[in-house]
């Protein structure tokens, strides 16, 4: 897979991109990521990239045409259009979902704002989607693109070493995970749970299945409404 991220700070990936799944990922030849610098598609001396609002306001607004040709470079350079995203407060909340189905792509282009926003014809004209990774406001988006770079790689296979493992997390079926355990089986006076010690495999799955609807049910309730919701539509 390959990624292309457009922003005014190409520096800010590089400590976040040599660590974990990412930086895995890259060195198994699963996944490449490509800095995009904005100002270089800037025409002044400055590197201008905003300007201020149309009809008044606080703050700057990044400028369509830089980030048009931007986009359009990467589009040339990988001979593939991609698919583009633009990261806004805006746009549809990011979640599990999203993330497994932007890991079947082969191209991706994350497009980071920043100040008091992005030209609205970016997302009208140029922006296959608009994608927000939660209800509150970033200082821009590269701290969102770390989280869904991060989300979508480890989805790739061959990325995770026991893939598996992968489709066991939390929100991979509309539910958190369960509880887990390790080392001591005794700690402190709370114990481990018989049932794990138990060898007894299909009581363990039956275990780990009542729990994940347990965690839910406590502290994600509207999960289960939405997997009600949709059981319902089918």
């Amino acid at each position: 897979m390959l990624i292309n991220i457009v922003t005014i700070f190409p520096d800010f990936f590089g400590g976040v991109f040599n660590f974990g799944m990412i930086h895995q990922a890259m060195k198994k030849g699963l996944l490449e990521t490509r800095m995009v610098d904005l100002r270089e598609f800037a025409t002044d001396k400055r590197g201008t990239v905003d300007d201020r609002p149309y009809g008044g306001g606080e703050g700057m607004v990044l400028k369509p045409e830089l980030i048009f040709r931007a986009v359009e470079k990467c589009q040339q350079e990988s001979g593939n259009r991609g698919h583009t995203i633009l990261l806004s407060p805006q746009g549809k909340r990011f979640d599990q979902k999203k993330a497994k189905e932007l890991s079947l792509r082969t191209d991706l282009i994350l497009i980071c704002g920043r100040y008091e926003g992005v030209d609205q014809r970016v997302a009208d004209y140029l922006a296959d989607e608009e994608i927000s990774v939660g209800d509150f406001v970033l200082s821009g988006g590269e701290f969102a693109a770390c989280l869904i770079v991060d989300a979508v790689c480890r989805l790739i296979p061959g990325v995770v070493g026991k893939g598996i493992s992968v489709l066991e997390e939390s929100f991979m079926e509309g539910l958190l995970d369960c509880s887990h355990y390790t080392r001591p089986a005794a700690f402190r006076g709370w114990k481990v749970p018989e049932v794990l010690l138990s060898g007894d495999h299909v009581r363990i799955q039956q275990w780990r299945r009542q729990q994940a609807l347990k965690q839910t049910q406590k502290k994600r309730p509207d999960l289960l409404r939405e997997e009600t919701r949709e059981m319902e539509k089918t």
